[in-house]
């Protein structure tokens, strides 16, 4: 072969665009490992700042929710002023939210908190993904991606065991706040790294010129709101009339954003979640695939944290070590996802759910029929080991899959309704979850000894995940509702606009892909 027929050599990445990927998966850490350390903290926090049974569920819900409600408008930004300083902003403002977090004196004032952390985290995140989609080209962007995908595993893994260390370190008063200011240093240390490192716009790549539909994402925050507080409220205040009419008039606004994102497109302009994808019946099964996974497999922790430590009275750093098999399980099976998602298909997500179900299944069933006294974290490690595995094939290439049912042209588009709506199904997921498990636990004498607190506990939380295995089934049947493979000419989650993927350099969706079929983002959902 003669130097003229030779393929060039792959350009070298620059080393500055390395160090700027290790500013953005700093940010990216303290994102995913503040999405589980505080689930640990939940029994602690209801102890010292006397909290309401629902409190804890918004002190969840509340952070998934603003997240996953900022995710797309903050891309958008991204994209007309610069990803640079909306990542700054985040990430500054999720420190001094963890900060208020850390001090706050009353489980009003957390909730509140917590969801500016949330607000906070959807604003970094895109960032991430659209700066990766800019620095990296070809195949070293794949490399870049399951760089990320590596550190979003290990931080999701880490937060209970680092959540259950510190609280078992410094005591349950002091221990549930020091949750919160461990993200402190790494937010400084990432706000240094950010605007050292990373670079600013390129003024030679044109500004969007349509603005953001801020009325649509006024109508759609709205409705899931009205349809969140009486499903967590509820049974606090035994579902008065007004959690009904509630529900109705979130359905209504969904509804009425349903209509104003048709009525914005038809004027020219470009709507927060553009219709025409949801002419695909492929993709609006997808997108309740993703709302129901994440609302299957978020709660399951939730449920967990609260039986081990207010029910059998195990120590945090007991309920941390619980979660060590599904975390090892999803990190093996991550690994291989992409790997088996080429040779099988569609039945890389059809095994990934089946082993969801059938892990949380074995739970439900282990919860009904073992006593309370005997339940230790040997009895749930098989059942915990075979749902990480199933979580693990399927979160890597969900995504590629939800978005291959729609046009190309629509997938930076697709991705980024996908990313959204899978915290906003995680928030779903603990406000029902929430609401059965408090509902279902006994009350008064029944909880006044330990044995029968923990027989209560045991009870309520085996009705809880029957719903986490039944929203698992449901998810397992939605599977068949996508493609059976991914065309590989189709962008992957990470191209494209709308905040998710970023814009390559023409202005148009970036060719991640194109050049690696196995380049896809690995675990951009969990953040």
């Amino acid at each position: 072969m003669t130097d003229a027929t030779r393929a060039p050599a792959p350009a070298a990445i620059p080393r500055h665009a390395w160090l700027a990927l290790v500013a953005l998966l700093l940010g990216m850490f303290i994102a995913l490992l503040d999405t589980t350390i505080v689930n640990v903290a939940l029994p602690t926090i209801r102890t010292s700042l006397d909290a309401s049974e629902s409190t804890l569920s918004w002190i969840i819900s509340g952070y998934a929710l603003a997240f996953g409600l900022t995710l797309i408008p903050a891309g958008r930004i991204g994209d007309r002023i610069g990803h640079k300083w909306v990542y700054f902003t985040g990430v500054l403002l999720f420190t001094l939210a963890s900060l208020a977090c850390g001090v706050a004196t009353s489980d009003v004032q957390l909730v509140i908190f917590r969801v500016v952390q949330g607000l906070a985290g959807g604003i970094f995140v895109p960032a991430v993904t659209a700066f990766i989609q800019l620095l990296f080209p070809g195949r070293a962007r794949g490399k870049a991606f399951a760089i990320m995908g590596a550190v979003i595993g290990v931080s999701s893994a880490l937060g209970p065991i680092i959540g259950g260390l510190i609280i078992q370190a410094f005591g349950d008063e002091n221990g549930w706040r020091l949750v919160f200011f461990v993200n402190l240093p790494f937010g400084v240390i990432t706000l240094i790294a950010a605007a050292v490192l990373l670079p600013k716009r390129d003024e030679s790549v044109p500004r969007p010129d349509k603005g953001l539909d801020w009325f649509g994402l006024v109508l759609v925050s709205a409705a899931f709101v009205a349809l969140l507080v009486p499903l967590i409220q509820g049974q606090d205040e035994g579902w008065p009339a007004w959690t009904y009419v509630t529900i109705a008039a979130g359905l209504v606004l969904l509804a009425a954003f349903g209509a104003w994102e048709v009525a914005y497109t038809k004027r020219g302009r470009t709507p927060l979640v553009p219709p025409k994808l949801f002419s695909h019946p492929s993709f609006t099964g997808g997108v309740v695939l993703a709302l129901v996974y994440f609302a299957a497999f978020t709660s399951i922790f939730f449920t967990i944290s609260l039986l081990w430590q207010s029910g059998l009275g195990h120590s945090a750093l007991a309920s941390g070590a619980v979660a060590i098999p599904f975390a090892v399980g999803s990190i093996i099976s991550s690994s291989q996802s992409n790997k088996l998602a080429q040779r099988l298909g569609r039945n890389v997500l059809v095994l990934g759910t089946a082993l969801v179900a059938v892990g949380l299944g074995s739970m439900w069933v282990l919860l009904l029929t073992v006593d309370a006294a005997d339940l230790t974290n040997w009895i749930l490690l098989v059942p915990l080991l075979v749902a990480g595995l199933g979580n693990g094939f399927f979160i890597a290439p969900n995504v590629q899959f939800i978005v291959a049912t729609v046009d190309p042209q629509d997938a930076g588009s697709a991705s980024a309704v996908i990313s959204a709506i899978q915290r906003i199904g995680s928030a779903v997921g603990i406000a029902i979850i929430g609401s059965v498990l408090f509902g279902s636990l006994p009350t008064g004498r029944e909880l006044a000894t330990a044995a029968g607190r923990a027989t209560g506990f045991t009870d309520a939380s085996a009705a809880a995940m029957g719903v986490s295995a039944a929203f698992a089934v449901a998810a397992f049947l939605l599977v068949f509702a996508l493609p059976r493979r991914v065309s590989h000419g189709r962008p992957p989650a990470s191209a494209g606009r709308d905040g998710q993927g970023g814009h390559a350099p023409d202005g148009q969706p970036g060719d991640a892909g194109r050049d690696d079929p196995a380049a896809a983002p690995a675990s951009t959902t969990q953040a």
